[in-house]
């Protein structure tokens, strides 16, 4: 009998109650700092690293407040002091620089929404094609597109892990790795099926076509989470990889499948020019994988991830892309929506996962208090 996979890990509790708690954070930040001063404490490597990450993360939160609130008190003052001596130059670039701490205050409030357990994570991106054959290569091609782009625009790093070609066009799947700061806690709110709605550039007749696509988000995990899975409930595939990448890439079985029985969460990696680094990594990305599944359990109020993959397809997409008869882009959950298709695509996306991460904040906090 499969046992199932034991997680452990040993961050802090949140600290935040759900948003940025200022008494909670500074008695946290004064509690590490304690902590950090401990001269065994880098006896444990693992222990101490995950500390100091902490403290740095909690540090710049507490830094940009205060920073906020220094710019605010020196922005008033200055247009006090133009508006007094009638000096409407001033009191314009007061009023512009008010602006811009009201914008860096809009940005703050949503980071401090990230405040999850593995919100600060680097992050696995994984897209497959739905609904829709060569259309659905096409989007899920365009949909990897938009998160490298999103990611290039925010300073995260893209590694491509896994990229399955399709048959004509596009792509049938792919995994990234979105490497920086909160990469998890923002591309979280992306998972889920995504619509296309077009004519179809592939139709002599020029037909409307709507076309699936999923992406799914899963956080890269460290040395502080502990995750015991049975090898006897894993099944290895090796298979040759697919797509441009030398003659040894093309000859040997070198890309590696992992299966997870119990789960059916199957992972796959090819970017290595080795078996063993292809091996490696999948392991990693399992992990993760089964990491994620335990913090969707977590979540009280957040809608039942399997539920959302029982099809790509009609009636469980998240958001709908519509280029043709007219353009919007709208998210179902959060009804925010905009005509600048374009600029979605190109990985405009700070809107949607600002509004869907406070959404699913409230929601969760909602459940709690319940």
């Amino acid at each position: 009998m499969s046992r199932p996979p034991r997680l452990t890990s040993s961050s802090p509790p949140d600290c935040s109650g759900g948003v940025f708690d200022w008494d909670a954070a500074l008695r946290r930040l004064h509690e590490l700092d304690a902590r950090s001063e401990d001269p065994t404490l880098w006896d444990r490597p693992a222990e101490a690293q995950a500390l100091m990450r902490e403290r740095q993360q909690l540090a710049d939160r507490v830094e940009a407040v205060r920073s906020l609130e220094r710019d605010l008190s020196d922005a008033v003052e200055y247009a006090e002091m133009a508006d007094a001596e009638g000096d409407d130059a001033s009191l314009e670039d007061a009023r512009a620089q008010l602006k811009a701490i009201k914008a860096r205050a809009g940005k703050a409030e949503l980071e401090a929404l990230l405040s999850g357990e593995a919100d600060g994570n680097d992050a696995y991106v994984e897209i497959n094609s739905g609904a829709g054959g060569t259309e659905s290569c096409d989007w899920a091609n365009m949909l990897l597109r938009m998160y490298t782009r999103w990611a290039n625009a925010h300073g995260y790093s893209v590694d491509l892990i896994e990229e399955t070609s399709g048959d004509q066009v596009g792509i049938k799947s792919a995994t990234l790795q979105v490497k920086g700061p909160n990469a998890y806690g923002w591309l979280k709110t992306e998972a889920g099926v995504h619509r296309l709605v077009r004519i179809s550039p592939y139709d002599a007749a020029a037909k409307r076509h709507t076309s699936f696509a999923s992406a799914w988000v899963y956080p890269v995990v460290d040395d502080t989470i502990e995750i015991d899975i049975n090898p006897a409930d894993v099944r290895t595939d090796t298979y040759r990889a697919s797509g441009a990448g030398g003659q040894h890439i093309n000859k040997t079985d070198s890309a590696v499948r992992l299966t997870h029985i119990p789960t059916g969460i199957a992972v796959a990696c090819q970017a290595g020019r080795s078996q063993h680094q292809n091996r490696e990594e999948a392991w990693k990305m399992l992990r993760a994988r089964l990491y994620e599944q335990e913090l969707q359990k977590r979540e009280a109020a957040a809608q039942a991830l399997e539920d959302q993959k029982t099809d790509i397809g009609w009636g469980h997409q998240i958001r709908s892309y519509v280029l043709q008869p007219y353009q919007m882009v709208k998210d179902l959950r959060t009804n925010v929506e905009t005509s600048d298709t374009d600029g979605v695509l190109d990985g405009d996306l700070d809107q949607f996962m600002g509004a869907a991460l406070a959404q699913r904040v409230g929601a969760t906090r909602d459940a709690v208090e319940g």
